[in-house]
């Protein structure tokens, strides 16, 4: 298999507490809950409290704004001063959906305290000319404007230049953002940025919209006899810009998704935002799914910036109340997002014929330039790149800007996309000194320096990554696959069971179903048509699928791809994830992956009742009475270990119970100094140890510490070994040179820890498949 080829995990069934089903059989009361509850105890709901809060917002409980304490607090009173003076405030937004979104929240939030166009304007970079986040050139037009408080949203963070400009300018600045934060803290009036909190906050994962929402909330609550419409109204535009964003949906970020999805569903109903009315009629959606954001009205916003490079009517789009006004905008809208994917349909061509020149036996992060590519598509192309060539993809153009004394100068800009393993943010602010500027997060980036600097940027961050990874095709990407089903099990009530997981995104993905041994008939592949019927050249194939256990094929879609791609008169096997389509009312499939049966081995559905290995791993285990099996409740360091346990129960007829967890283990320098620290008692007070009471105390294997007893030697440590006893003196070292015998010391730490984590984290599938053959 080369790195084309993603993997596919099968994640085996567990067994579950009755308790935990019955509570889940609630919510699907047409049937048993039996895979919704697998799917929830798989994804770690595994208490009451959490189960309940994760299905029905209502049991959720939010966390107030003043979790964000003085920033929030600062932002409130600067606000508070603007009104009662009458100063003019500026909202600078981004021009994605999260973006475009975080200014419609503001804009309606903030215009009940200021008089909109007058007292409140807001500021849209331009895609093409500007690129994300605040510029000089659009702060000093503010200026002149009359602006004298600006709120971002969305973006700022770590624009550290410009905020010193805009102060410089007699110009205020409250931060709301959910980018990467910088070293210090900016001189703003305030910064709202849940990238403050701890990871396990459950505010850290807002998006800026969700920030923006947060802080007109606070205002709200300040001054709670303005405001004219209630703060939910602006849920539903919280939920499309959330949904729409790279964010994990856990904590506050569901539970605003699944409150918004609801007022979503109520405006569709009763149109009281014709401009998000008629984009749900363009993509065929009621608004009462995730999907509606993800695949209809996200894009189309995305859409309007990445055509036209101006992202300003967008707002108008989702805030106007004039519904002729909104129609036109939403044709606009749909004819922006059928051109987008004609080009990115062109780019991703282009892309391809340059990667079949390219050795990617030496390449780690895919670098490419173009000056005749769309910069509206790049990220969309660089996403769909990355995924399908298991490598960070940076994409770019050539572009003129103007800087502040509006001299022109050329400029590669683009976008980076990475795949899970790989922070990005972090490989390319590593080469910032070759860079105009950049900004993002670990999965995607926008960037742009010198075209001179291309080349030298294209070595120097592979150089980079090699550093960390000695072959990135190692790094397998992998379909996670949740479910092994039939095309029989296909329908409404699995449908109905696996909604209960939505709103799904990042850390709750959309379940993946493994249909075994199938076959596709009526294939046939179409081009997409725009708003007035003409064809795009964006593919898409449809199909009939079908096992033994149907006589007629259940309809599913492959987005992308033509009907050539599908392997012909042979039986396949396919990851797919079930969806409903509310244009013909009936369910259907999206094909993920699909792969010959014959070419991969693959855990039978039959075999399920006879599973040797139990995952209680990083969390509490649950025994189950009547069951034999033996706990693991030790991290193995290596293979060996594992598969003599696993041997062990395998002819003693039991189940082995991996109970471990992954604890942050100390690095290599700590353990080093710990074991000298521990060999200076032993030599001061000429005690003994033994060697299992070493490897206990410093977590290691017999091999690393037999490496750690040698560097003891160099450092001038004698060892003396009598039956299980070690003891210890000092010694006059014959030289100080200790530097190799350090060095092999740490990469053996490093090395165990990498094994542990490997054991913590590697899927159940694929320990079993492994100690199955590994004889």
């Amino acid at each position: 298999m080369n790195f084309f080829q993603p993997q596919w995990h099968i994640l085996l069934p567990q067994l579950l507490p009755d308790w935990f089903v019955d509570l889940v059989k609630i919510y699907t009361p047409q049937s048993e809950g039996k895979y919704a509850a697998q799917l929830l105890w798989q994804r770690g709901l595994k208490n009451r409290e959490e189960l309940l809060s994760f299905l029905d917002f209502n049991e959720y409980q939010p966390t107030s704004y003043l979790a964000f304490g003085q920033e929030i607090k600062q932002a409130i009173k600067r606000i508070k001063k603007a009104i009662d003076v009458g100063e003019k405030v500026t909202i600078w937004g981004d021009f994605d959906a999260d973006g475009v979104t975080a200014t419609s929240v503001l804009w309606e939030g903030l215009g009940h305290f200021f008089v909109p166009h007058l007292q409140l304007d807001y500021y849209i970079p331009n895609r093409f000319k500007e690129s994300h986040g605040l510029n000089k050139a659009g702060l000093e037009k503010l200026r002149v404007s009359g602006t004298t408080l600006i709120v971002t949203c969305d973006t700022g963070s770590t624009n550290l230049g410009e905020i010193d400009y805009a102060n410089e300018l007699g110009i205020d600045l409250i931060i709301t953002d959910h980018h990467t934060l910088p070293d210090e803290r900016p001189p703003v009036i305030s910064i709202i940025n849940p990238r403050y909190f701890a990871s396990t906050h459950p505010l850290f994962s807002l998006s800026g919209v969700a920030v923006a929402y947060k802080l007109v909330e606070a205002l709200y609550e300040s001054l709670p006899q303005i405001p004219q419409q209630p703060l939910d109204t602006l849920l539903d535009l919280v939920a499309i810009g959330l949904i729409a964003d790279l964010v994990e949906l856990k904590g506050d970020c569901r539970y605003l998704a699944q409150k918004g999805i609801k007022q979503l569903e109520k405006q569709a109903k009763k149109g009281f935002r014709p401009g998000i009315s008629h984009l749900l009629n363009s993509c065929q959606g009621n608004g009462d799914r995730p999907t509606d954001i993800s695949f209809g009205i996200g894009p189309r916003i995305n859409a309007i910036s990445r055509i036209h490079g101006d992202a300003k009517f967008a707002v108008d789009l989702l805030t106007s109340k004039d519904k002729e006004y909104c129609k036109k905008l939403a044709l606009d809208t749909e004819l922006a997002n059928t051109r987008r994917k004609e080009l990115q349909k062109n780019v991703i061509n282009e892309v391809k014929k340059k990667l079949a020149n390219i050795d990617f036996s030496t390449t780690q992060v895919i670098v490419l330039d173009d000056p005749q590519w769309a910069s509206g598509v790049l990220g969309l192309v660089a996403g769909q790149i990355a995924q399908e060539y298991g490598r960070p993809t940076i994409l770019l153009t050539t572009v003129q800007e103007e800087n502040l004394s509006q001299e022109s100068i050329k400029l590669a800009r683009g976008s980076a996309r990475s795949i899970n393993q790989i922070d990005l943010y972090e490989l390319v602010s590593s080469q910032q000194d070759l860079l105009h500027r950049f900004g993002g997060h670990p999965y995607a980036a926008g960037l742009s320096l010198p075209v001179e600097n291309i080349n030298l940027f294209r070595e120097s961050i592979n150089q980079k990554l090699r550093q960390k990874i000695t072959d990135i095709n190692l790094l397998n990407m992998t379909i996670e696959v949740d479910l092994v089903v039939t095309v029989s099990q296909l329908g409404k009530d699995l449908f109905r069971e696996l909604k209960l997981l939505e709103p799904c995104g990042m850390g709750n993905p959309v379940p993946k179903l493994l249909i075994q041994n199938c076959w596709f008939e009526k294939v046939k592949n179409y081009n997409a048509e725009d708003a007035r019927s003409k064809k795009v050249q964006y593919i898409r194939t449809v199909f009939n699928i079908l096992d033994r256990s149907v006589e007629e094929g259940f309809p599913g879609i492959w987005w992308g791809h033509y009907q050539e791609e599908l392997p012909q008169n042979q039986p396949c096997d396919a990851v797919v994830e079930l969806d409903y389509n509310p244009s013909n009312q009936k369910y259907q499939i999206r094909l993920i992956s699909v792969r010959s049966s014959e070419s991969f081995p693959l855990i039978n559905q039959d075999n399920y009742d006879t599973i040797s290995l139990i995952d209680w791993r990083n969390h509490q285990y649950l025994p189950e009475e009547n069951r034999d099996y033996q706990l693991l409740e030790n991290c193995p360091a290596n293979w060996n270990e594992l598969q003599k346990k696993y041997q062990k129960t395998l002819k003693q007829k039991e189940t082995l119970a991996l109970a471990y967890s992954h604890q942050e283990n100390l690095n290599p320098q700590q353990v080093c100094q710990q074991l000298i620290g521990i060999v200076k008692y032993l030599t001061r007070t000429q005690k003994n140890v033994t060697r299992e009471q070493l490897k206990e105390e410093l977590q290691l294997i017999d091999s690393t510490l037999e490496l750690g007893l040698n560097l003891l030697k160099k450092i001038g440590f004698k060892t003396t070994k009598k039956k299980n006893q070690l003891s210890f003196t000092k010694v006059t070292p014959k030289n100080n040179n200790y530097k190799e015998e350090l060095e092999i010391f740490y990469e053996a730490i490093e090395e165990e820890k990498f094994q542990r984590q490997y054991f913590c984290q590697v899927p159940l599938t694929t320990l079993q498949d492994l100690l199955n053959h590994n004889d």
